[in-house]
């Protein structure tokens, strides 16, 4: 578990996204406790401690998911991101709750398997090394004492010689192959292998049902009865040195522990982020597809408040997973939600709408900015992209513009605006004799402005 200190956090998050301080004051705190926690020597104490889940409040595209994701990141723990609305698609039952459980177990197996595999790279390169030189030099086939040796004109001393020189043969040929080999001279050659062929066994009839559980268990159970079955492949020694690689590797990782600890990992530090919330709170009491919206909290509530959810990898408990939901909440408030579900979710936090400063800042400040990307990517094309000043407060005063016409998107609206902004150029870009291009204010203006200006148009373009 993470050992940064809230305001080490808070930084972290600052490189990729801007503004929000409260809101990731928020995330910070609740991922130090759940540290703390961690840190009591009373077991009594750890298991009564549970996470203070967290409820983000803002419209769309102002870094509610993003906060939450680079979060996750940062912290190495198992995440999931999940739509509150898809539990109501179909019907009134939706899809089975409990599959945000078996996701997060997915996540985190796959982790832990991960972090394994990089460990035991060096001697899985070793084992294929080995492997490639079984192919190249194979070992000679111990033979058979003829017992009519006299008639067909050979004799035993003869044979004994022989079987005795093949050894060291075969020893001095594989030394030479191996140097040939370490040299880089037959990355190229071709080499006929044998590898496990890695096509699973189809089990289609559960996917998409609330069965979708029990399916995966099936298809693993009959993929573990079947035997694992071989092919020849014609490759490269460089591409064999890759799928045996792979292989061994996968061969020295212990799944039975990998799982064990795969759970551990998202039953105390997995983070699962619920998204539009609000599309499922109820005003009222109605009829029609509030009941269904009902349902769905009255599902999600007993694995927000801590339960055990069977998975493939074994139950998996839900009390010190740090739950953060999220809303626009236009239509609905907070207190629409049922009264067990607010209570567990105590840490409120409004994030504010972006400003034209924000969206500046947007385009230049975090890591991998917007103009920092699409400057990468026009250099691919040998193209020397540049934006001058006038253009990013132009661009940005236009985003923010745009959002208060019409729907708005937040930070994503400069998503439309660059791609529409550079759509000639990165259509022309692999043709231009140009290597260098300036987006200056009056570059902006012919591209956007009418668009802008006209309303009906802007609506379906920006």
């Amino acid at each position: 578990m993470s050992e940064k200190t809230p305001r080490q956090i808070v930084e972290a998050l600052d490189k990729y996204i801007v503004g929000q301080k409260e809101a990731k004051r928020s995330v910070a705190i609740a991922l130090r406790n759940r540290w703390r926690s961690r840190q009591l020597d009373s077991e009594s104490m750890k298991d009564d401690i549970v996470p203070k889940n967290i409820l983000m409040i803002g419209s769309t595209g102002v870094g509610k998911t993003e906060i939450a994701r680079r979060l996750a990141k940062l912290v190495q723990a198992p995440f999931i991101k999940v739509e509150a609305t898809k539990f109501t698609e179909v019907g009134y039952v939706g899809r089975d709750v409990e599959s945000i459980i078996r996701d997060l177990a997915e996540t985190s197996v796959r982790m832990v398997r991960s972090a394994r595999l990089e460990e035991v790279q060096e001697k899985a390169a070793e084992l294929a090394e080995e492997r490639i030189l079984d192919v190249m030099v194979p070992e000679p086939k111990k033979s058979v004492v003829n017992p009519f040796g006299q008639l067909f004109g050979s004799s035993d001393n003869d044979e004994a010689e022989t079987t005795k020189d093949e050894p060291k043969q075969y020893a001095a040929g594989r030394e030479w192959c191996r140097k040939k080999l370490l040299a880089g001279e037959y990355e190229k050659q071709l080499i006929e292998i044998d590898v496990e062929d890695t096509n699973k066994p189809i089990v289609g009839m559960f996917a998409g049902s609330s069965l979708e559980g029990m399916g995966d268990n099936l298809q693993d159970m009959i993929g573990s009865m079947m035997p694992k079955k071989h092919r020849k492949r014609k490759v490269t020694v460089e591409a064999a040195r890759k799928l045996f690689q792979q292989e061994e590797a996968m061969k020295l990782v212990d799944m039975e522990e990998v799982t064990e600890e795969a759970v551990k990992l998202a039953e105390n530090s997995g983070i699962v982020f619920l998204d539009e919330i609000d599309k499922v709170a109820v005003s009222g009491n109605h009829g029609g597809h509030d009941v269904s919206r009902e349902g769905v909290q009255r599902d999600i509530l007993p694995i927000v408040e801590g339960s055990t959810v069977m998975t493939k990898y074994g139950p998996v408990k839900t009390d010190h997973i740090l739950f953060i939901a999220a809303g626009a909440f236009h239509m609905a408030k907070p207190s629409d939600l049922i009264p067990e579900l607010q209570g567990r979710f105590p840490i409120r936090v409004e994030l504010t709408s972006l400003t034209q400063d924000d969206f500046k800042r947007i385009l230049t400040e975090p890591q991998n900015a917007l103009i920092k990307q699409y400057k990468a990517l026009m250099g691919t094309e040998g193209i020397d992209l540049e934006f001058t000043d006038e253009a990013i407060d132009r661009l940005a005063k236009l985003a923010c513009d745009v959002n208060n016409q019409n729907e708005n998107i937040g930070a994503r609206r400069l998503h439309t605006i660059l791609e529409k902004l550079l759509e000639d150029l990165s259509f022309d870009a692999p043709d231009m004799d140009d290597d260098k291009v300036i987006v200056d204010e009056a570059y902006v203006d012919k591209a956007l402005s009418e668009i802008v200006v006209n309303q009906d148009v802007s609506q379906f373009i920006l």
